[in-house]
């Protein structure tokens, strides 16, 4: 498998560079010896991320990996989510704008607008992102991970990505690694960037300037101020504009299970509320005692739903936009084989339209050899999350509609009518015109519908982060240094409803009976508290479809029934609002205590406190006691807080022993008091063996630790339906067992319940790593780490899944009704165990070729194992290389490689990117196997390797000016087919946003201009 990838790699990057890996050592540095992580001392030892002690970065023992702007410039990174998700050792998880775009549940509910980091697949809660080596706040919706979009790309110098755990440095969030962001800190000068990505088909934009100005020499001068702005705009790409975008692939066992459809699906529903313009006597295909028996074909009941369009002689379910032929083989849905069905993933958002404007400022003074600095960044961004349109389906509690015959739907009705009576001739006679009581003409149609006209679903977020921070470091005498500082930061989000929603019209539930006192059932009743639409005979939508406003038959509405829905949409009403604020301070000093054989042992110890603080507001609008219902919202008030926060402590010390001149050992522990949780204590340790200048052996082992983020405690208890069909109970369905067919094997919607648990507990961690480091000339460099993390009280929740296959450990979770499984409990909770191992490689070579310089490199990570457990006596489950719904995809394999040509001013690079592939997933109904889709003749067990190929061409023009070209994607590559569909929320596609990059050829052009 490593000779394998190893091979790839050679072929790639032009150059035979063997086994490597991505420490400090590894790098081609550049000069970071005076930077915003402190100044350097005579020798070039700065302070580095993951330890408090200065040291040379080019020796250190961590396994550091060095971003620069000029690596940002060659692959064509405009923003910090492309950086982290270039990065071969970050995750695949549901981590990027693209992967929350459509439906989604629990948290991942309040990611609208963050990215988030993702080291070693341990969750975005794990990886602790710092700013000049302090923290920023969490986003303010999800209170749990930090939107690195936040972060002043502008200003940044270079950014350091520390691949080991590092709780006995910073304490909670670091059991993954950490990624500090380090700005510029003595510029000079001027600098204005301009950036575009422009996709070959000509949309999905990505524009991008920026400014840098600075004043004063530290050196010189003694003082030096700066600042920088940038601002950056991305356009909106959907499903519909890319063909690989494809729910509707049968033969490799992909269909879609919704028959909302734009086209409306006539159902045999039957609502009877009063008041809302629906007959008591019935409905065309269904009456007061159920759906009629007679309407059959070929002895199968049509209770699935009909359409029109797939009708003998109809015109076909494809000629929607989208449509397609519901596969009832597929979903084992007998009664839908006439039904049609909608590709949901068209109108997913594969790149969500966010524009950000991110500003930093920093001023710094020499007091003598003291220096105090001072730093502001902020930013604002506003993004939309935009999927698919609202679908309606007609039932007797919460949407009583049906589509009536009247003087403005009569062409309508009679030629829906005519299609299904001669299918159906139960219903009556094709032409027959008459109401009597042998027919049923004129009955109302019920239906279920995907009202594209109402425009796709929106959420719009705003988000504003501030942070301010003060600092004073120098001598205290000899060779002791001080460092003392403090910040605040904010981060705070609101989201509110864009398109595509609508005021009910009709009270959803009993809770407004409530409020009045009368105690009646309201539920399905007229709700005079919506908007009433011109024309119509009662309130919101559904006094639209009632009235034959809206017709769900036609993919073309009035300009009548345009005006109607929006006097009754819901557009610009608050969905929900978050705010995180973190106030921390911190003093340390270090220095040498006294020499060995290899040298001077230096110490350094400090303390650090924060407050953490929390808030979550709901909406008004949620509370149907004061306000009318808004149709399928996503509210939140059930997790509302008016303000909890945290109290952190700390104390830590680290001490760096050079036992002999080849042989170093670094000791370091902290303790860390958590409101709520007590203390904890964990130290790590870490050896350096360097016989000669050009090897190094190094390992390290720590132990680490998670606190629950304030959601994980606080978020209250929502109680939600299940929309699938292919859920059975595991006590009485066999394994294999076919739903519906199988004696006992009955399909089961339970509701179920999703929020915090009070009692929850931290994650605590063990880890470890060894690795060699090789430079054998000084332009050379490989080296390969092999790493170790083992979690225990892993802070998540369970699926259903999970849950049925371990039913006998959590009755608590499981509630029946009537001895039938009603109720499902998948509140948070701390779940077992996870084991992750892999090895780093990473490598760079130069030589000079050509006349100029020729270079190569490659970072990447083979995953050895990922695995899981929910209880201590089960057996580990395997999710290396796995496809699962949410969570991490844990692939074998990842690497970026380059190689590059430079002489003068010119620079050529050619870079791959390239991502293993995994087992894919299968559909779960099933008649033969352990899914359905298996089954199918063109089904690949195997998602295939996702690789990409980028070029650059740069050229400088008398140091003052640079213009990048780049062609990104070359070969217009196409993420490769796989499913990711969920029928239960009705979300994913074709394709994996996890992995892959769904804009295809693109081009850029980057250019910097210096005063």
């Amino acid at each position: 498998m490593i000779a394998r990838n190893l091979t790839r790699i050679v072929l790639s990057s032009g150059v035979a560079l063997g086994a490597l890996a991505t420490p400090a050592l590894a790098q081609d540095a550049p000069d970071i010896t005076n930077t915003a992580q402190g100044s350097a001392s005579e020798s070039g030892a700065i302070v580095v991320t993951g330890s408090r002690i200065k040291q040379d970065p080019g020796k250190s023992a961590l396994p550091l990996q060095i971003i620069t702007t000029d690596d940002l410039s060659r692959e064509g990174i405009s923003n910090p989510e492309q950086l982290i998700s270039f990065l071969a050792a970050n995750g695949n998880g549901a981590d990027n704008l693209a992967s929350n775009s459509d439906v989604v549940t629990g948290a991942a509910r309040g990611t609208n607008g963050l990215s988030s980091a993702n080291l070693r697949g341990q969750g975005a809660s794990s990886t602790l992102v710092l700013l000049n080596g302090r923290r920023v706040a969490a986003h303010g919706l999800s209170g749990s991970a930090v939107d690195v979009n936040q972060v002043p790309l502008a200003a940044i110098e270079r950014v350091e990505v520390l691949k080991d755990g590092a709780s006995a440095i910073y304490g909670t969030d670091a059991i993954g690694g950490v990624i500090n962001f380090i700005t510029k800190k003595n510029f000079k000068g001027i600098i204005a960037n301009g950036f575009v990505d422009m996709t070959e088909e000509g949309d999905a934009p990505i524009y991008r300037v920026s400014g840098t100005a600075g004043w004063g020499d530290l050196d010189q001068q003694g003082f030096n101020v700066m600042a920088a702005v940038s601002k950056s705009w991305n356009g909106a790409l959907f499903g519909k504009d890319r063909d690989f975008v494809n729910g509707n692939q049968p033969n490799r066992g992909l269909s879609i299970d919704t028959r909302g459809t734009p086209i409306a699906t006539a159902f045999p529903i039957n609502p009877t509320a009063a008041g809302v313009g629906i007959t008591q006597g019935g409905t065309l295909l269904g009456n007061a005692t159920g759906t009629l028996t007679n309407l059959t074909v070929n002895g199968v009941r049509m209770n699935g739903g009909v359409n029109i369009l797939d009708l003998p002689g109809g015109a076909g379910c494809g000629t929607m936009d989208g449509g397609m032929a519901y596969d009832e083989v597929l979903w084992n849905t007998p009664g839908a084989a006439y039904a049609c069905a909608w590709d949901t993933g068209r109108a997913a958002t594969l790149q969500q339209p966010i524009d950000t404007l991110t500003y930093y400022g920093r001023a710094t003074a020499k007091l003598g050899d003291h220096e105090l600095y001072a730093e502001v960044t902020g930013s604002k961004a506003h993004s939309k999350k935009i999927f698919s349109s609202n679908q309606y389906t007609a039932n007797n509690t919460s949407m009583p509609i049906a589509y009536p015959l009247n003087s403005l739907t009569a062409a309508t009705y009679n030629a829906v009518y005519d299609q299904l009576a001669a299918f159906l001739p139960g219903i009556g006679a094709v032409g027959d015109r008459t109401v009597d009581n042998v027919g049923r003409y004129g009955l109302p149609i019920t239906f279920r519908w995907r009202c594209t006209t109402c425009g796709p679903r929106e959420y719009e977020t705003d988000t504003k982060t501030f942070r301010a921070a003060v600092g004073l470091e120098g001598p205290i005498g000899g060779s002791w240094e001080y460092r003392i500082g403090g910040s605040y930061a904010e981060s705070q989000a609101t989201s509110v409803l864009g398109q595509g929603y609508h005021f009910r019209g009709v009270h959803a539930s009993n809770a407004s009976a409530v409020a009045s006192g009368t105690g009646a059932t309201l539920a399905g009743q007229v709700d005079t508290r919506a908007p009433t639409a011109p024309g119509a005979s009662a309130p919101g939508i559904v006094g639209l479809f009632n009235s034959g406003i809206i017709n769900p038959f036609s993919l073309v509405q009035t300009p009548a029934a345009l005006a109607a829905l929006d006097a009754v949409s819901a557009k610009g009403t608050r969905l929900y609002g978050g705010k995180y604020t973190l106030w921390q301070a911190d003093a340390s000093i270090s220095g040498e205590l006294f020499e060995l054989p290899g040298g001077m042992v230096q110490v350094a110890a400090g303390v650090d406190y924060r407050r953490e603080g929390y808030s979550f507001s709901g909406s008004s609008a949620a509370d149907p006691s004061k306000s009318p219902d808004i149709f399928n919202v996503a509210f939140d008030n059930v997790n509302q807080l008016n303000g909890v926060h945290r109290d952190v402590k700390a104390a830590y010390a680290e001490v760096l022993v050079p036992v002999v001149d080849m042989f170093e050992l670094t000791g370091a522990i902290r303790v860390d008091d958590y409101t709520g949780f007590g203390s904890t204590v964990n130290p790590k340790f870490t050896a350096k063996f360097q016989p000669v200048d050009w090897v190094m052996a190094r390992a390290s082992y720590g132990t680490g630790f998670r606190v629950p983020t304030f959601n994980q405690i606080f978020n209250g208890v929502t109680q939600s339906p299940n929309p699938g069909n292919s859920l059975t109970d595991p006590t009485t369905c066999p394994s294999g067992g076919v739903v519906n067919v199988t004696p006992g094997c009955t399909a089961i919607t339970p509701d179920s319940l999703s929020g915090g648990n009070l009692n929850l507990g931290p994650e605590t961690s063990k880890q470890y790593s060894f690795g060699l480091v090789l430079r054998p000339t000084p332009r050379i460099s490989l080296s390969a780490d092999y790493w170790n993390i083992a979690v225990d009280n892993v802070i998540g929740t369970i699926t259903i899944p999970q849950l049925f296959a371990n039913i006998a450990a959590f009755p608590d979770r499981i509630t029946r009704t009537a001895g039938v499984i009603s109720l499902v409990d998948l509140r948070t909770g701390n779940f077992g165990s996870r084991r992750t191992s892999g090895i780093d490689f990473a490598g760079r070579a130069s030589f000079d070729a050509m006349a100029g310089t020729l270079s190569a490199g490659f970072d990447g990570t083979l995953l050895i194992e990922k695995k899981e457990k929910l209880l201590p006596n089960l057996n580990y489950t395997n999710l290396r290389g796995v496809f699962s719904l949410s969570g991490d995809l844990g692939l074998k394999w990842k690497h970026n490689a380059w190689i590059s040509y430079a002489k003068d001013d010119f620079t050529l690079t050619f870079s791959q990117i390239f991502r293993n592939g995994y087992q894919n997933f299968g559909l779960p109904n099933s008649l033969t196997g352990p899914n359905l889709s298996a089954t199918r003749p063109d089904y690949n067990q195997q998602v295939k390797a996702y690789q990409l190929y980028n070029l650059s061409i740069s050229k400088k023009i008398e140091d003052r000016f640079m213009i990048t070209l780049g062609v990104k994607n070359i070969f217009d590559t196409d993420p490769p087919f796989a499913i990711t569909y969920d029928s239960n929320t009705g979300a994913g596609s074709s394709w994996e946003p996890r992995v892959a990059d769904p804009r295809g050829r693109s081009f850029t052009l980057a250019v910097e201009t210096k005063f």
